[in-house]
């Protein structure tokens, strides 16, 4: 396969990706309060605290995590990661001009947290999987994990877990429950279809 076919078909799964995680995040996750780890959930933080749309909080966590892992993951990685980044902040502020497509499943929770488990996990799944990085997120835990021989998918749960226990301060422990659900479900998705690169530059 030529070389611009290789790279149409990878921007082709990265934007998919992106489209599917600005999806389940804006449709899902907001509308039923079942939030996420890691960076997806401290964009809905900042989002909850301060107004800030997860488009703008996103672009500025992840530039923070890319300068991170630059030295680790390579300069390849950094590119794709960065027209990963534009595309989410992209699909997400087209989305918020809509109303959500989804019906609010705040009366279902459990729901919520395996649909938006879904979502998360495919998206993020397909854009590691392409080389690149949905969001901070993905770099954070590649990183984790080439540093430290995890599994990606434990890598992940850690920074999540972090997060979610961040989150207690405007979420009931109760509801937290689903969301704990939601990542360990989307961790699980994203061990399944990741299989790592030995290098990305």
């Amino acid at each position: 396969m030529s070389h611009w076919k290789t790279d149409l078909r990878t921007y082709a799964i990265m934007a998919l990706g992106t489209f599917l995680l600005a999806f389940g995040l804006y449709n899902i996750h907001v509308q039923s309060g079942v939030t996420e780890g890691g960076i997806l959930g401290a964009t809905l933080l900042l989002h909850h605290f301060l107004g800030l749309s997860p488009s703008v909080g996103e672009v500025i966590l992840d530039l923070l995590c890319y300068l991170a892992a630059f030295r680790v993951l390579g300069r390849g990685f950094a590119r794709n990661a960065l027209i990963s980044t534009a595309l989410y902040a992209g699909f997400y502020a087209l989305l918020e001009r809509f109303p959500p497509l989804l019906h609010d499943l705040s009366g279902h929770l459990w729901l919520a947290a395996a649909l938006g488990a879904l979502f998360v996990g495919v998206g993020v799944g397909l854009g590691v999987g392409a080389g690149s990085a949905c969001c901070g997120d993905d770099a954070l835990a590649l990183t984790i994990s080439r540093l430290t021989g995890w599994d990606v998918g434990r890598s992940y749960l850690l920074t999540d877990l972090t997060v979610l226990t961040l989150s207690l301060s405007y979420i009931p422990a109760t509801r937290l429950v689903w969301s704990l659900l939601s990542v360990v479900l989307s961790s699980g998705i994203i061990s399944l279809m990741q299989r790592p690169k030995e290098s990305f530059a």
